[in-house]
């Protein structure tokens, strides 16, 4: 499990094919604190790292992940967003995080607004049934409140901390992010949806 809070970016070192999926290549200073096997969020997709050493890890990125995702397209010096699992001792600052992408969607416009920057995101309807006004969505892994929503996307609005500490601050319109609605609101829907 996860917060949706960053602990740093790393870079794509090196996709190398493998059958249908692919080893992602990171670089990062995270690394560190990775063991063989542990989980760690790249872009919002929990992986599972392999050959950690001090300053990388691989991790395989089967068809399924490369499909729902937008992993696929990364190549070598991409930035991502990277996350630890949490911890039982740490404290739950953004919200519940799985690493089970959604979907995806598509940075539509960019405005600075003060000091902070609205980003609107284009998605289609299986996400947007989950996306509420003042409610949470990870977008690329970055834990956010979404300002706005209509029938073809949302908004968020990111601070200073956020542009500056993940990729979501060079993001363009066209981007492809990964996105991750609040796994209550689908526990919810679930429950009260009747066969």
């Amino acid at each position: 499990m996860f917060t949706g809070l960053v602990a740093g970016m790393g870079q794509i070192a090196g996709v190398d094919p493998d059958g249908d999926g692919v080893r992602l290549r990171v670089e990062t200073p995270l690394a560190a604190e990775l063991a063989p096997g542990d989980s760690i969020a790249v872009n919002g997709v929990c992986l599972t790292a392999v050959e950690p050493s001090a300053d990388g890890f691989g991790a395989d990125v089967m068809a399924e992940t490369l499909r729902r995702s937008s992993l696929g397209p990364l190549g070598a010096g991409d930035a991502v967003n990277l996350e630890l699992p949490l911890r039982a001792s740490d404290r739950l600052g953004g919200h519940i995080v799985q690493g089970h992408v959604d979907g995806t969607g598509t940075v539509e416009s960019l405005t600075d607004e003060g000091f902070a920057r609205v980003v609107r995101i284009a998605s289609g309807p299986d996400v947007l049934r989950y996306v509420v006004e003042k409610g949470s969505i990870a977008i690329d892994g970055v834990s956010l409140t979404v300002a706005s929503v209509d029938d073809t996307g949302f908004t968020v609005s990111l601070i200073p901390e956020t542009l500056e500490r993940t990729t979501l601050g060079g993001a363009v319109p066209g981007r492809v992010v990964n996105l991750e609605v609040d796994v209550l609101a689908k526990y919810v829907e679930k429950l009260t949806v009747r066969s």
